[in-house]
């Protein structure tokens, strides 16, 4: 009979990872992300058995709550959001730790308070001092929260702890303000002490992305110049700005959206195999991709910046982007933004990248389509591949999780006719168990200090090296286009890609 290795059995990377003797503080804690990410993330990752018997949370706010205040309001997010189903068991162990820290970002008394409030849990609880800050605040707040940190000593590692600060995007606004926070960000927090979200690096199909390229050798082959024509990147979403008018205005699609979540995707499609799958490997070849980016010489034919106007969404009747509450009529913030890229290197010379993100397009879909050339010699007749597309592999990212790969097939009939088919695997349909929110993923993963999923500084500011010039570009040259809501963009877009003889996807 073989004998188990516990060093193998323990380095089992199929074995779920728990996270240590720990503690998580969510500044801004009644804010809508903490009400319907973070807080049912928590209780989710509790739920599934990854976090300690003594997790800890606490939530620090300006409301005069007590800590059963906060546990109620947690329980109603849980109940209202959680993506596992509810156990008392659960939520009773989880309640225990949970506590509320009333106060301003600038109450050095509040601070103090927290900091005996995490004092009092690591006794309690037995957090053995290990904390994660969350900054689930305006950006505007980033340097003052971390600079009360580091003025009530409460990003001090002692006796082998650790602390971490959690910072959302945008991680600035432009490539200085973006160097100005990362500096006050470091006097406080050393490197591998900070972890930027960008929730949709822990989406199950863009880790997807590493598995499909480097653990297949059917597509990697095939994935450079040689077989690929180009690379469309999209992020669409069906609804307006909301109630965000005070943060969209003057932010827009392109800084909110093609700056972090489209550059990152455009890093993992794009990127060498990386030497492990680990932190560093990953930023290094992201981090190198990201530096062969250029922009095309003439930002006119290849950039376009356009709002939603009136229109048809889902039946109902959508105003447009100028007539929302909250909103300067002159304003020329963009809600769609489409860019052509080219990468610099020996792998992707000549391939263009189109990224496009926008609001009140045909429906929600993030996708990365990758296209590649036609046959060189086709021996049929033109009239029996007349309806056949280009060869393509496409990842959706959301909402339906999965991979589709279109071909052509032969019609079934006498007559020889090649059409497109496709081949889809879809998460739902192959896995038993259903992908875990990206919240769950990268909050645990800030826990146990894997860092893998986060983007470094240099990516973060490579990304505004690409995005400046084109924000520049626009802010001198007129005003956006417009486009119909409930329509795919404005034509502008069609005729960037028309140009090069291409067409847009309809997803």
């Amino acid at each position: 009979m073989s004998s188990s290795n516990p060093l193998r059995d323990a380095q089992d990377r199929r074995l779920p990872r728990i996270a240590g003797p720990s503690g998580l503080v969510i500044f801004g804690v009644t804010g809508d992300l903490s009400r319907k990410k973070l807080m049912p993330a928590v209780y989710d990752l509790a739920n599934r058995g990854l976090l300690p018997p003594g997790f800890s949370l606490i939530g620090f706010a300006r409301r005069e709550w007590e800590d059963e205040d906060f546990a109620d309001e947690v329980y109603r997010a849980v109940k209202e959001h959680s993506r596992t189903p509810f156990r008392d068991e659960v939520w009773q162990q989880l309640s225990q730790g949970m506590r509320f820290v009333q106060g301003d970002f600038d109450d050095d008394e509040a601070f103090e308070t927290l900091k005996k409030t995490m004092q009092e849990l690591d006794a309690a609880q037995g957090t053995g001092s290990n904390f994660a800050f969350y900054l689930s605040v305006p950006p505007k707040f980033f340097p003052l929260v971390v600079q009360q940190l580091k003025k009530h000593n409460l990003a001090d590692q002692k006796d082998g702890s650790w602390r971490r600060a959690v910072i959302e995007k945008p991680f600035g606004h432009d490539l200085a303000s973006a160097k100005d926070l990362n500096e006050i960000v470091h006097e406080v927090f050393a490197p591998d002490q900070v972890f930027r979200i960008d929730h949709y690096l822990g989406k199950e199909t863009v880790q997807n992305i590493l598995a499909l390229r480097f653990a297949n050798t059917l597509f990697e082959p095939v994935w450079n110049r040689s077989y690929v024509d180009h690379v469309q990147i999209t992020m669409a979403e069906d609804i307006g700005i909301g109630g965000r008018a005070g943060y969209y205005d003057g932010i827009g699609a392109a800084r909110d959206v093609i700056q972090n979540h489209l550059l990152q995707l455009l890093a993992l499609t794009a990127m060498e195999e990386p030497a492990a799958f680990d932190a560093n490997a990953l930023a290094a070849e992201k981090t190198k991709v990201l530096g062969a980016v250029r922009l095309p010489k003439d930002l006119a034919k290849s950039t376009v910046r356009a709002q939603y106007a009136a229109g048809w969404q889902g039946g109902a009747k959508a105003v447009g982007y100028l007539e929302e509450e909250g909103i300067d009529p002159k304003s020329t913030t963009d809600t769609y933004a489409a860019v052509k890229l080219e990468i610099d290197n020996r792998r992707w010379a000549g391939v263009p990248f189109y990224l496009r993100t926008g609001k009140r397009l045909g429906r929600r879909v993030t996708e990365i389509a990758v296209v590649f050339q036609r046959a060189p010699h086709s021996p049929f007749d033109h009239t029996a591949t007349e309806e056949l597309g280009q060869n393509a592999l496409v990842i959706r990212v959301q909402p339906d999780e999965g991979v589709t790969l279109r071909f052509g097939s032969k019609v079934p009939g006498t007559s020889l006719e090649v059409r497109d088919v496709s081949m889809d695997f879809a998460y739902g349909e192959s896995f038993t168990e259903s992908s875990p929110e990206a919240y769950e993923r990268l909050i645990l993963d800030v826990l146990l200090g894997d860092a893998n999923l986060f983007p470094r500084t240099e990516e973060v500011e490579l990304s505004w090296k690409i995005l400046d010039p084109i924000e520049q570009f626009w802010a001198k040259h007129g005003k956006p286009a417009q486009y119909e809501s409930g329509t795919w963009g404005p034509v502008e877009a069609d005729d960037m890609l028309a140009r090069d003889g291409r067409s847009w996807r309809r997803p």
